[in-house]
């Protein structure tokens, strides 16, 4: 039985959040679950190409705010907010034909990534974008790692591919890393994700590992003065 355990999950409030943040009655919880996850494939697939982070979603009482997190926001936004006004009609229009259109106000926020060299979704994306130009392999990888690793705060980086590489007739996989990956140290901030290159010949599967140092929680003072 494998002992994998998903980088994200593992660092569940130790280090990161849940992509969805609401409660809800037994009853609602379902529909919830369902829209998020519906809306979320939604807007991966229609945002590719936009090197969206992620996609995270809030509900409360008054309305529902969902956050797109990007290194590009200009291209989402565009001209006076015309992206962004669209964005949010094809939001309303896609609930509403898959029947999860909630009652409360939607609410879109962009959100800039300061760092994309450094995060895991982005560096993933950019390597799927330079293998479907039919750049070498090996070469995107070595350019992908110095690159990662050039970046402030960043200690160690992997990259795996696994596929027909270089459309060869049997899949294999290859595996690069340089620096330190502690998957199994809790307060450890390593950024993980998955993406697919989209070749005439298949599909190639890619991950990533940035592992950007060590978090410590701040000791507070806890003297009592005298």
């Amino acid at each position: 039985m494998s002992k994998t355990v998903h980088p994200y999950a593992h660092r569940l409030v130790v280090l990161r959040d849940w992509k969805s943040r609401w409660f809800a009655e037994p009853k609602i919880y379902k529909d919830f679950l369902k829209g998020d996850a519906l809306l979320r494939n939604y807007l991966t697939k229609k945002l590719r190409g936009s090197y969206v982070a992620g996609v995270e979603i809030e509900r409360g009482q008054k309305g529902m705010r969902i956050i797109i997190k990007t290194s590009r926001p200009g291209m989402i936004i565009g001209r006076q907010g015309e992206g962004a006004t669209k964005m949010r009609a094809d939001i309303v229009k896609f609930m509403k034909r898959a029947d999860i259109f909630p009652k409360e106000d939607i609410r879109v926020d962009i959100q800039e990534i300061t760092s994309p060299d450094a995060d895991a979704a982005i560096v993933a994306y950019s390597i799927a974008e330079a293998m479907e130009r039919r750049m070498p392999f090996r070469r995107i990888m070595k350019s992908t790692i110095e690159k990662v690793m050039g970046t402030r705060g960043v200690r160690g980086v992997r990259i795996y591919l696994g596929g027909r590489l270089g459309g060869a007739e049997i899949a294999r996989t290859e595996n690069m890393k340089k620096g330190s990956i502690p998957l199994q140290t809790f307060r450890a901030d390593v950024d993980f994700a998955r993406e697919k290159a989209h070749m005439t010949y298949g599909d190639i599967g890619i991950k990533v590992w940035i592992y950007k140092g060590e978090v410590f929680n701040q000791k507070t003072d806890t003297t009592i003065k005298k």
